[in-house]
């Protein structure tokens, strides 16, 4: 790599690195995130970035491509009633959307005893989540707008694709920026409405496009779910259900085209964004920024759409100097989709850094909630976790940049023939991993802080 080249990379992963983080709590919820780490910072950002910029070493002495497509297409079958499960699914998605709107509608307005407050946030969001990366997924089974759309199979519109998957970028981008400035995580009948309101976009889009092109091409949370799902161990094949090494199905889930990388980057900055508004750091340039005169409805939408700017131009900069530095015919964009999927690997390490002990705590309560959704509980329970479950984050997220690492040096080995050109595709997005890791292990380390102007 040429010196201009790198200076050009570490200065776009500084400014990346303002905006890194995970995602933080959830309104009334969020009193259960206490934030920080009983690790010295200096040592986590030392192992963060020495872990994975070493694993990108040990990863270049696997040069064997047979041994390298073993691994990623090594497959077993796996016995399942997928008719059962499929209808069982839908009944539970069903139920789930009956209980959100009920409780939401009738329930209690405090947010800990409120089941669809719960349900949405501990029980969807965080626990389920977890299921889709970690086992596989399940969601066009469970999700139940996909089951109430069932007879909408024909489409009033003959839409094309041709806007790729930019609504869905746009879409993702605003629902997140509505959870984090409405009152939606605390109020049961905002989060309520909100369902209410998202199903009747989705049976119109049904209705215009059709019920498969609608959740293949444009519905935000399908597409979200489909690319967590593809660094699960369960994935679907050609003759069924199959167990495969965790990661590895991401090797062959190359995007079709740029939107579809861009949506990636989107998963990945929409993380980051719920989390860095949540940090004190954000309180205070928010604070100065309404102090010298910026109108504060402009505080989350100008910090959601420069930020997804800055994600998306430091990728693709790294996918730039890649093909500089390989060199190859292949385009910058080419290289986007190629290494896209690494990242997805990425997301789901953030996500369950921070998530799983939130889904813990709130399980006692959460399971209270559900069984009394009209009344919920008088005094909710949490549970008390042992203090080594603060060191967890930092192995979640290394292992997924690990993943991350390998995802990307397979794709590598299997789109350049000549070895040395593989290694140096990884160059750069390398060095955007390490940096990226390291300032997302120093997020992990910052106490949670009320989005201000909200």
């Amino acid at each position: 790599m040429s010196t201009r080249s790198l200076r050009r990379l570490l200065a776009g992963v500084a400014a990346l690195a303002l905006f890194a983080g995970v995602a933080s709590a959830h309104g009334g919820l969020a009193a259960t995130q206490e934030g920080g780490t009983p690790v010295p910072t200096w040592l986590f950002l030392a192992t963060g970035g020495g872990v994975v910029g070493a694993s990108f070493l040990l990863a270049s002495f696997a040069t064997d491509r047979e041994f390298l497509t073993w691994v990623h297409r090594a497959a077993r079958p796996l016995s399942l009633p997928r008719s059962a499960l499929q209808w069982t699914g839908r009944a539970v998605g069903l139920l789930g959307l009956g209980l959100v709107l009920v409780s939401g509608f009738f329930g209690p307005t405090e947010a800990m005893r409120n089941a669809a407050i719960l349900l949405v946030w501990a029980g969807w969001w965080a626990g389920y989540t977890m299921t889709v990366y970690l086992v596989g997924n399940s969601w066009p089974a469970l999700d139940p707008f996909r089951t109430l759309t069932l007879p909408l199979d024909e489409g009033l519109l003959d839409y094309d694709g041709s806007l790729g998957a930019w609504p869905s970028v746009v879409a993702l981008l605003t629902l997140v920026w509505v959870e984090v400035v409405s009152p939606v995580a605390d109020d049961p009948r905002t989060l309520a409405a909100l369902v209410v309101a998202y199903l009747g976009v989705v049976c119109l889009g049904a209705a215009l496009v059709g019920r498969e092109t609608w959740f293949d091409d444009l519905d935000p949370v399908a597409r979200v779910f489909r690319l967590y799902g593809c660094v699960a161990p369960i994935q679907r094949g050609e003759s069924g259900l199959e167990l495969k090494f965790p990661g590895m199905a991401a090797v062959e889930a190359e995007p079709a085209d740029d939107s579809e990388a861009a949506f990636v980057v989107a998963l990945v900055w929409a993380t980051t964004f719920d989390g860095f508004t949540g940090t004190p750091l954000w309180t205070d340039v928010a604070t100065a920024l309404v102090g010298a005169g910026l109108p504060s409805a402009l505080l989350y939408p100008g910090l959601l759409a420069v930020g997804y700017a800055v994600f998306l131009g430091v990728y693709w900069g790294a996918c730039r100097t890649a093909r500089r530095i390989a060199p190859t015919y292949r385009t910058a964009g080419n290289l986007a989709r190629l290494f896209a999927p690494s990242l997805v690997a990425i997301a789901a390490a953030y996500h369950l850094a921070h998530y799983l002990s939130y889904f813990l705590q709130l399980s006692p309560a959460l399971v209270q909630a559900v069984l009394t959704p009209l009344s919920g509980s008088s005094n909710p329970l949490l549970l008390s976790l042992p203090g080594w479950v603060g060191v967890l984050p930092v192995a979640f997220v290394l292992l997924g940049h690990l993943v991350a690492i390998w995802v990307a040096h397979s794709a590598a080995y299997g789109a350049f023939p000549d070895r040395v050109q593989a290694l140096r595709s990884q160059y750069a997005v390398t060095v955007v991993m390490v940096f990226y890791t390291m300032t997302s292990l120093w997020i992990v380390t910052r106490p949670f802080s009320a989005p201000p102007y909200t």
